[in-house]
């Protein structure tokens, strides 16, 4: 949608936050000129550039880099180096995170609830959760 110039005006799930008390991936900046993450400590996190999962970078911070950090405690209690995924999409997904905080993405977050809700109401009370007719002439076919 970005590389078509379409503002996106959908949620983001953001799962990157953490319970544990370790810092998480927000806490990381994103050169992205170098391309790399910069932890707290000033270590850079590099990636190899293989897509895992189909479509996620891992940027992995060196071992040795770790080892003497005053932050490791914070940073990777349980594991030798930090590692942080990034979406190969993360920069679209900046966007929308962006556009998330102004009026008109509230905006058409309260016209797109009073059109999903129609739909809801049509679903449940109505038994339209079945349409076996294909497009806009269907739709008539089964409502008039």
């Amino acid at each position: 949608m970005v590389d078509r110039k379409i503002a996106p005006h959908i949620p983001v799930w953001d799962k990157s936050t953490r319970s544990d008390g370790t810092f998480s991936r927000a806490d990381f900046v994103f050169d992205r000129e170098r391309n790399v993450y910069i932890c707290l400590g000033g270590k850079l996190l590099h990636t190899t550039g293989t897509v895992i999962d189909g479509g996620t970078l891992r940027y992995r911070a060196s071992k040795s880099d770790c080892d003497i950090c005053a932050l490791k405690l914070r940073c990777s209690p349980n594991t030798p180096a930090r590692q942080i995924p990034r979406d190969l999409h993360e920069d679209a997904r900046d966007v929308a995170r962006a556009l998330a905080k102004t009026e008109a993405y509230e905006q058409s977050r309260r016209e797109r609830k009073k059109v999903e809700m129609r739909f809801a109401h049509m679903k449940r009370i109505l038994r339209l959760d079945r349409l076996r007719l294909r497009g806009l002439s269907g739709l008539k076919t089964k409502c008039y």
